[in-house]
Order: C-alpha cells, then sequence, then structure tokens
C-alpha cells in the first residue's frame, strides 16, 4: 500500500474504484525532411487532415459550444500558413509541420501567468493531437466504450475527451498533467466528479483494473490498499455524500450573514457554457466574464455582431447581473493575428485599458455590442488596469458616444448602464475614494494587486511563497477600497482567487466586501460560511 499526496484538487470528492488507463497511441512526429517533389504531396495530406478534422468539431460544436473556437482555429488562416511554411520553405514532414505550428500556437498561451488562459493551450494541442491521428491514421481513445464504473487515469484529457465522460461511469479523475482551470477541471466539477490533475509520475504507479482510493478534497491517492483501508474510505465517501447533498439544500437559500447582511455570489466565467455549468449553483449572477477570451481564441478582432451574439446569450443566462470586463490582454496575453511590440516589462506596459483607449475603434466595436446586449438582462461593463481618473472618464465618455451611435441607429440598450472598474494596481487604491465618486461599482482583483502590492511574480517558483494576499499590506488596501466604496454608496466586490478561498470568507465579510465572485465550484462552501456568519 502506498500514499500519494497531490497538490492540485480540480473537483472534490471521495472515491473507491479501479482504474481505467486511458492511454493515447503514440503521436511522436516522423523525422526526417523531405524532397522538393514531396512538397505538394505532404501539403494535400494536412489539408485532407484539416478537412476532416473541421467536419468532426463542426458535428461536435452543434452539441457543445467548446467547440465552436476549436473550429475557429483549425480554421485558422495562421495555422493553415504556418504549416505549409514549415513543409515548403524547411521541407519539414507533414508530421512535423503540424506539430511544430501547433507548438508555437500553444506557446502563446502557455507562457500567460493567467491560470485560466495558460490551460487554453490544451485546445490548441487537442487540435494538433486531432490532426496527427489523422495523418498517422490512429483511432484516438474514447471514454464512450466504457461499461462499468471506473477512476480514468491519464496523462492529460482534453475537452474531446471529456464529451464522452458519463458520470455514472466515470467515478474520478487523475491526470499527470493539466492544471484546475482546464476544460477537464470544469467539466468535473459541474458533474462532480472528484478530480485531481498534475499527479506527477501517477501512471507508473497503478496498474490498468488495480483498486484506488482517492480523497480528491485532501489531496491523497492510496495505491494498493488494504481491506481495512478500503472500507476506511468507503465510509468517507458516504459521509461526504451527505455533506453534498446538505450543501446542494443550501443553494435555494440567499446568502444572508445572521445579522441580516446581504451577500452576493457570482461566478467568474470566461464564455457561454462556464455560466451554464454555474447556473446549478443558484449564482446571482456572473461577477467577471473575461472577454478576451472571445479575443484570443479568434482569428480577427471580432466585430461588434460577432461579440452581441455572445454578450446577448450570457446575458439572458446570467440575467441577475452579467459584469463584463473589457478587452484585458497585452502583459502575458497575446493575439495571434495582432503583433505587439517586445517590452521589458510588459505587466508594467500596454495592456488592458491601455490598449483599448489607443485603439479606440476597436474598442468601440466591444462597447456598442456591451451596449446591445444590456436591452436583454443586467449587464455591467467593468474596466480593466484604470490607474488615473483621465483613463476612467476617458473610457466611461466613448461609451457616450457608443450610446449616441445606437440611438442613430435605433438600437435599444441600458440607458442606465453601470459603468464600473477593476481595482488591481496601487494606484487604483490610493485613488479609491476620487475613483468611488465617479465609478457606479468597483471589483477588487486580488491577482494582479497582489502581485503588484509585494512586487512579486506569483509564476516565479523561487519567491512563490512571498505571494500571498494575507500579507497585511494586501489586506489593509482591501480594506481601504471597500471603505472608500461604501463612502460613496457604491458596491463593492472582488474577482480574484481570494474572493473562493474558504480561510479569506470570515475576514472579507469582517471588511465589508459585498459580493464574492469566484469558480462555480467553490460557492457551495462560501454559502455556507456566510449562512453561519454570526
Amino acid at each position: 500500500m502506498e500514499q500519494i499526496r497531490v497538490e492540485k484538487t480540480a473537483s472534490r470528492g471521495i472515491v473507491v474504484e479501479k482504474v481505467y488507463m486511458y492511454l493515447e497511441p503514440d503521436l511522436t512526429p516522423a523525422t526526417g525532411t523531405i524532397a522538393d517533389d514531396q512538397v505538394q504531396a505532404e501539403i494535400e495530406k494536412f489539408e485532407a487532415a484539416k478537412n476532416a478534422v473541421v467536419e468532426e468539431l463542426g458535428q461536435l460544436a452543434e452539441k457543445n459550444e467548446i467547440f465552436a473556437a476549436h473550429l475557429e482555429i483549425a480554421n485558422d488562416f495562421m495555422l493553415q500558413d504556418g504549416v505549409e511554411s514549415k513543409i515548403k520553405d524547411s521541407k519539414s514532414n507533414v508530421e512535423q509541420a503540424i506539430s511544430n505550428t501547433i507548438d508555437e500556437f500553444a506557446m502563446i498561451f502557455a507562457s500567460m501567468d493567467d491560470e485560466y488562459m495558460k490551460e487554453r493551450a490544451a485546445d490548441v494541442r487537442d487540435i494538433g493531437k486531432r490532426m496527427m491521428a489523422v495523418v498517422k491514421g490512429v483511432k484516438l481513445p474514447d471514454l464512450g466504450v466504457l461499461t462499468e464504473p471506473v477512476v480514468v487515469m491519464a496523462k492529460d484529457m482534453y475537452p474531446s475527451d471529456t464529451v464522452k465522460i458519463n458520470p455514472a461511469l466515470v467515478k474520478g479523475i487523475v491526470t499527470e498533467e493539466g492544471g484546475v482551470t482546464s476544460h477537464v477541471s470544469i467539466i468535473a466539477k459541474s458533474l462532480g466528479i472528484p478530480t485531481l490533475v498534475g499527479v506527477k509520475g501517477i501512471l507508473s504507479k497503478v496498474d490498468d483494473g488495480e483498486y484506488i482510493c482517492m480523497d480528491a478534497g485532501e489531496g491523497i491517492i492510496v495505491v494498493k490498499p488494504d481491506e481495512d483501508t478500503e472500507k476506511e474510505y468507503l465510509d468517507k465517501k458516504a459521509a461526504y455524500e451527505q455533506e453534498r447533498a446538505r450543501l446542494e439544500g443550501l443553494r435555494s437559500t440567499p446568502a444572508v450573514t445572521k445579522d441580516g447582511k446581504r451577500i452576493y455570489l457570482c461566478a467568474n466565467v470566461g464564455n457561454v457554457q462556464d455560466i451554464r455549468n454555474a447556473l446549478p449553483m443558484n449564482i446571482d449572477g456572473v461577477g467577471l466574464f473575461r472577454s478576451e477570451f472571445l479575443y484570443m481564441q479568434n482569428t480577427h478582432f471580432p466585430t461588434e455582431e460577432e461579440q452581441f451574439v455572445v454578450y446577448k446569450e450570457a446575458a439572458e443566462l446570467a440575467s441577475q447581473e452579467l459584469t463584463i470586463r473589457t478587452l484585458d490582454i497585452g502583459g502575458d496575453k497575446e493575439l495571434s493575428y495582432y503583433e505587439f511590440e517586445k517590452e521589458e516589462n510588459p505587466f508594467l506596459g500596454w495592456r488592458a485599458i491601455r490598449i483599448s483607449l489607443d485603439m479606440k475603434d476597436m474598442f468601440k466595436e466591444q462597447l456598442r455590442a456591451i451596449l446591445r446586449a444590456s436591452a436583454f438582462g443586467h449587464v455591467r461593463i467593468m474596466f480593466p488596469m484604470i490607474i488615473a481618473m483621465e483613463e476612467l472618464k476617458n473610457a466611461k465618455a466613448l461609451v457616450k458616444e457608443c450610446m449616441k451611435e445606437l440611438d442613430e441607429r435605433g438600437q435599444a440598450y441600458d440607458k442606465n448602464i453601470e459603468m464600473g472598474m477593476m481595482i488591481e494596481t496601487p494606484a487604483s487604491v490610493m485613488l479609491a475614494d476620487e475613483f468611488a465618486k465617479e465609478a457606479d461599482f468597483f471589483s477588487i482583483g486580488t491577482n494582479d494587486l497582489t502581485q503588484y502590492i509585494l512586487v512579486v511574480d506569483r509564476g516565479n517558483k523561487k519567491i512563490a511563497k512571498m505571494y500571498d494576499y494575507f500579507n497585511p499590506a494586501v489586506v489593509r488596501a482591501i480594506k481601504q477600497v471597500i471603505e472608500a466604496g461604501h463612502k460613496e454608496g457604491i458596491k463593492v466586490g472582488m474577482c480574484g482567487e481570494m474572493a473562493g478561498d474558504q480561510k479569506a470568507v470570515e475576514l472579507l465579510l469582517d471588511l465589508g466586501l459585498d459580493e464574492f465572485s469566484m469558480s462555480a465550484g467553490s460557492i457551495d462552501y462560501v454559502r455556507e460560511q456566510i449562512l453561519n456568519r454570526e
């Protein structure tokens, strides 16, 4: 018997079940270059593979919108140009050309600091995997063949793998790679499947068909458990399921503390499917809609109409509140179709609201789309990375310009739409009392705020332990912002990771936070703490 401890819990739960090894065929690209007279044949192989993948993704996109973005990437002219240029100019065989181009695309996402965006590299690699399988003529594994309950173990799982997940049979998931914001993590949470990700070396420690015990909440896997251990985990599983049922029973209860303060529980999302996954938690709305996802998984700056369709659907689903953060790119977030100038310190450079205010036409496309969507629900506009009053006023002025343009078109919108801002820099904290007179609401982004206040790069492993939003400097900043907002009568929310941290709930309630916006999987636990608050 061996006990393995894991750091990355993607979805809580306890399971005692046998293992199903979900292993992919060898998709290593063939080595070697090609002759000039082989170029056209290799290009045709790629085109055939691409067409087959596009057809397959088109069918999947009709059932699950996750694959609409995959379809865009597969059709991306830059992907095609990248593969074809490697075949023509470098004389790469088609397998090497696909592999290298996919690596380049995936690196755009993988190099980002934002965990949510970093995990989008898996979407790109999913497409590459499909294309490589077609070129090699091999069949990919299929979870649809399962006939009995199992814990699925895999090196990693992609969105296309998760489509076939049947929660009646997939009782747990363990992957060697991946993060807590990956598609498999999100889907596992929505389906209530205990999941651990990033478990290095686990595939070499477990055999197919072998029973394991897993407590995903505690981050424990027991390999080759004895009879007493199995019984212990079965008892823990029964107790956990009773607890989950109790928490789910609280979902219909508004989050009100025992002393009568109403707290709003919202979800952070990157697309419409994320909203659907969060709705069963009885959320009070969406506290952060990351609109950059629309830009980053596209082949061009999305048009007003393309954005409107998405925002409208989101507004109808999250009718109580939909807070759309305007485009937040730059820093670690790049676009495949727009070349940013290299900057020595990109996190301190041309990003977020600075880009939007410089690229006014692009910004107004987004603002008009958001305004039009506001006719279908309670939509709020949130501006990121504001550090000066001039920026906030200029952004609001552009909203007013867009309102006039929509009036001239005769298109409906919420004429009293709320316009707020992220508090995520020391400057915005210091000026919070002034901003509160101009903004309709605040949302504290603790991820960047902590990084900037402590001058700690959370992606740097050598100093990662210093990244701590419980640091007194960060706590004082949060307190200052909440007090400034309340003095002017505006609501103050939080959409950073701290909002979903159970250890932080009591502190944030003490400080007077009005709205907690977090990943959907944390909402039940935070709700209970609020309800028990004296």
